[in-house]
């Protein structure tokens, strides 16, 4: 069999799958990081969890070498975005353009101050459809969560002797 019948299966190329090390590491770091947010503000009845934290996971875990998953874009692009998404909710309130606003906006201003994260863009959506955030929405659960958040994956990502996370912080 050729080396290119090899690489495929009823015509579609063959994908490799991730290594098994790295496939692992991912999930651990994952696993880890919401569980860890999850129960700390379990314990402190403090919420800090958003959906985006998950998408965040992934880029911080598997993919750590990504420029969007600098500390720097990590924590600035979730702040940017939800102080964008808060402002919109506050000034104009919750509907259709308002979300397109907020997000464009937030796209907008992370590119500009080079602080692009896109799990972050999700934020104003999540303001604008829970309809009940207030400007505590970014200290709890967005800036002590994304801080959490960056903490474990600053003690995760550098436990392993072969990785080292960030490779520089901006």
């Amino acid at each position: 069999m050729s080396n290119l019948q090899e690489q495929t299966q009823l015509g579609r190329p063959r994908t490799a799958a991730a290594p098994y090390k790295q496939a692992l590491l991912g999930f651990s770091g994952g696993f880890c990081a919401i569980g860890l947010l999850g129960l700390l503000g379990h314990l402190s009845g403090a919420p800090l969890l958003i959906a985006p934290f998950g998408a965040s996971s992934v880029l911080l875990f598997a993919a750590p070498e990504s420029p969007f998953a600098l500390p720097r874009n990590l924590v600035l692009g979730h702040l940017i975005a939800t102080l964008v998404g808060l402002c919109v909710f506050m000034l104009a309130g919750s509907g259709l353009w308002q979300m397109a606003l907020s997000v464009g906006l937030a796209i907008g201003l992370m590119q500009i101050t080079r602080s692009v994260h896109p799990p972050a863009g999700a934020d104003p959506l999540v303001i604008m459809l829970s309809g009940t955030a207030t400007p505590m929405f970014l200290l709890f659960p967005v800036l002590i969560g994304v801080l959490l958040l960056l903490a474990i994956a600053l003690a995760f990502n550098n436990f392993f002797h072969d990785r080292r996370w960030p490779a520089r912080w901006r």
